[in-house]
């Protein structure tokens, strides 16, 4: 009784370590946010002196308005909004399209074609051949050569492949039994049951589309065809020298303030998507990891 206790004694002083440790992880990691939260509330004044730390100072939206107040923005807004959501979707469709047949041990050329994806994640071809390709296609300063360079992810195929690998082949032999065939099977059978691995993968491609400008800087040179982040990058850097562009314009506003705003006007919709998708994230990572 008394090495039970002490067991349990030494659990819960572990768990409360792992807890405060995980909780100054977590307060480490939102800090930086908060903090330019409140810089992108504070007064030129504040900002410019640095008196700014977690709170707003001289509270304003100027900042904000800057930043709303160009046609380009929402323009390169929607840019990345579909970007996102048709990358993220025809991403997901082909990396379950590839992952499934690749989980099954009887599938013909499975060994060679994972061998493929493997050499193809170690050895990448370079920017310029992608370029090459994308002006071949003619696809240039387009939004489907910013979709296309990230439509599979070797990393996010073998996730998705670990996780049908762990599924009951009981389930899938029932299944033809009934008379289902593999596309059918795999609909109304393997999906349903794959909502944390697709959550995951949904998660991780969302997000890759989202932050992603550096394809933009490569093979877009139109305005009307450039993402959010390009965009607000383009704006941080001309940020620098706003005083000397337009003085009357400037007046209540920092460089620091309208780059804090751009910032967190562009993480806001990630910061939305993100609390629906916690629970599917956290335990299809769990599964992906149980098998190799």
């Amino acid at each position: 009784m008394a090495a039970v206790t002490q067991k349990s004694g030494g659990d819960r002083v572990l768990r409360v370590i792992n807890v405060a440790l995980l909780s100054l992880l977590g307060l480490v990691c939102l800090l930086p946010f908060v903090h330019m939260a409140a810089k992108s509330l504070s007064g030129r004044a504040a900002v410019s002196a640095g008196r700014v730390a977690f709170w707003p100072i001289d509270w304003t939206l100027s900042t904000y308005r800057y930043v709303l107040q160009d046609d380009l923005f929402w323009r390169t807004f929607q840019n990345s909004a579909f970007i996102t959501i048709v990358g993220t979707l025809l991403a997901l469709t082909i990396t379950t399209m590839a992952a499934y047949p690749l989980s099954k041990p009887g599938f013909k050329g499975r060994k060679v074609i994972l061998l493929l994806y493997v050499f193809s994640m170690l050895f990448y071809g370079g920017m310029i051949s992608v370029y090459i390709l994308m002006r071949a296609l003619n696809l240039l300063n387009t939004l489907w050569c910013q979709i296309i360079p990230l439509v599979l992810s070797q990393y996010n195929l073998f996730i998705m492949k670990t996780f049908f690998e762990g599924l009951p082949e009981a389930i899938e032999e029932s299944a033809r039994i009934d008379g289902a065939g593999p596309a059918r099977t795999l609909v109304s059978i393997v999906l349903p049951l794959s909502l944390p691995s697709l959550a995951t993968i949904a998660l991780f491609y969302a997000v890759a589309y989202w932050n992603g400008y550096y394809h933009a800087m490569i093979f877009v040179t139109r305005a009307d065809a450039k993402p959010l982040q390009l965009y607000l990058y383009e704006m941080i850097t001309t940020t620098q020298n706003l005083y000397e562009l337009d003085p009357a314009q400037a007046a209540g506003l920092s460089s620091s303030g309208i780059q804090a705003a751009a910032i967190v006007v562009s993480s806001i919709p990630i910061l939305i998507v993100y609390p629906f998708l916690q629970k599917y994230f956290v335990h299809g990572l769990t599964i992906g990891s149980v098998k190799g």
